[in-house]
């Protein structure tokens, strides 16, 4: 029997399965030509096929690492093939190579599951840059082993919304489409689009999240783009913006409803152009960035009031990521709330709590329009105000929370206390972050937690209650 040496099975190794092979589906032969030899110049191996029916066949009998298809084919589009590759092929990312300016088709591409694309007359920088991107993607994970490892980020819970998020992230991690995610506060937006980059071909690059509600406006391109060492009073040295230190990787943009007018139209220049100019700078240079948008309002009626540029929101809703409310998946409840108590257990050094099923099945009823962020406040409240190791129903304390989000009657008839029905929602409010700020010995912070909401959404709220808290 013949036995390699060690130097001979690391070559044939080498030779069968460290080379990647690339399908380059086109009906153009100098383009497959130039195709064949960019990518042979990479030490990539090539295959070639000339339309639709030709490329199943060879998906059929070979394993390839990435595919290159034409959107113009003799006998179907482009389309027609990433459908394919999408249902029988889902781990093997597929570009399309589309007509110069006809972003229509790009955007359809990456609907239908594309990778990414590549306009004509191709760069072969973006085509290398896109195949190395392609080769990097991390392997695609079975529903089965999604949010295994306790040392990676998780999404929690076996109900069927559930089931479906994570299925949709996976597929969005294997793209380079801009994604946007709507939600309400405390779904978990910012968590799933870090999933969404730890899985992609980006996941060696940075995640950058930008909360755009937090920055003032006159910072704001400054934040973003950078500037020179002297470009205006106080830039003593050269300072890089979001967009450099995102560039490779991806940059979360939160909050994205709360960008003003002016911010929104240099956001989209750079979204299309790819290229950024630091303030000072006479050039601009390249930006490799994915974007990746949220906000708990509804974009679409920013964009009818004015707020927001309808242009931009189709940049960034290419692919769109709803995020399911608590209440939608309450099964899944139980599960949550056990692993929030024994993170919140471990980093206060206390021996881990447990639910009683009276707390369980209260959790399990209560509607959580604070979502996961609402629940981990309450167990953290509960921790710090219990001594026992088993919590009961009542050091819940849910219903005091139920009390000050019990529906209201809207009828135009005044309330008991012969006051308008504003002026009484107002009354209720004033009392509830009055409370919140006492108990929480008036941090702001803290309050918004205890409330579930948000620090700016409370501020807002004291402003027009003329609560100017000052302590």
């Amino acid at each position: 029997m013949f036995i390699p040496t060690k130097n001979e099975k690391t070559s044939s190794s080498r030779d069968n399965a460290s080379i990647p092979t690339v399908l380059i589906v086109d009906d153009e032969p100098d383009i497959i030509e130039l195709l064949e030899l960019t990518l042979a110049r990479m030490g990539v191996n090539v295959e070639s096929a000339t339309c639709i029916n030709d490329a199943k066949a060879r998906l059929e009998s070979h394993n390839f690492q990435v595919c290159l298809t034409d959107m113009r084919l003799p006998d179907g589009d482009g389309l027609m093939l990433v459908d394919y590759i999408t249902k029988h092929c889902a781990d093997l990312p597929v570009a399309v190579i589309t007509a110069y300016g006809t972003t229509e088709n790009a955007v359809a591409a990456l609907k239908a599951g594309a990778f990414d694309y590549l306009s004509k007359p191709v760069s072969l920088d973006q085509l290398r840059a896109l195949v190395k991107s392609a080769l990097s993607l991390p392997p695609m994970q079975n529903e089965t082993n999604i949010g295994v490892k306790q040392s990676e980020r998780t999404l929690l819970g076996d109900s069927a919304p559930m089931q479906r998020l994570r299925a949709t992230i996976e597929k969005l991690s294997r793209s380079q489409a801009a994604v946007y995610i709507s939600g309400e506060s405390g779904s978990g937006k910012e968590l799933a689009a870090r999933l969404i980059h730890e899985r992609s071909a980006r996941h060696a690059g940075s995640f950058v999240a930008v909360n755009c509600g937090a920055i003032p406006e006159n910072l704001m391109e400054s934040e973003f783009f950078g500037y020179k060492k002297g470009a205006f009073t106080g830039a003593a040295a050269d300072h890089d913006g979001f967009f450099h230190a995102a560039n490779g990787g991806t940059l979360f943009l939160d909050e994205v409803a709360d960008l003003p007018l002016a911010m929104q139209v240099k956001l989209l220049r750079v979204i299309q152009e790819k290229q950024v100019r630091k303030i000072g700078e006479t050039k601009e240079e390249n930006v490799d960035v994915r974007i990746i948008s949220a906000t708990h309002q509804k974009l679409s009626e920013c964009i009818e009031n004015g707020k927001f540029r309808q242009d931009l929101y189709y940049r960034l809703n290419v692919i769109a990521l709803k995020m399911p409310a608590l209440r939608e998946m309450r099964e899944d409840i139980p599960l949550i709330a056990k692993a929030i108590l024994a993170k919140l257990c471990h980093a206060m050094k206390r021996e881990v709590c447990s639910l009683k099923k009276d707390a369980m099945n209260a959790l399990a009823s209560y509607d959580f329009p604070g979502n996961v962020r609402e629940l981990e406040n309450i167990l953290e409240r509960t921790l710090a105000l219990c001594a026992d190791n088993k919590i009961d129903k009542t050091e819940l304390q849910l219903n005091s929370v139920e009390k000050l989000q019990e529906p209201v009657d809207r009828s135009p008839a005044t309330t008991d206390g012969d006051l308008p029905l504003q002026d009484y929602l107002d009354q209720l409010e004033k009392e509830s972050i009055a409370k919140a700020l006492e108990k929480s010995r008036y941090n702001r912070t803290a309050a918004a937690r205890l409330l579930g909401i948000t620090v700016r959404s409370m501020r807002y709220r004291m402003e027009r209650l003329g609560m100017n808290v000052k302590k």
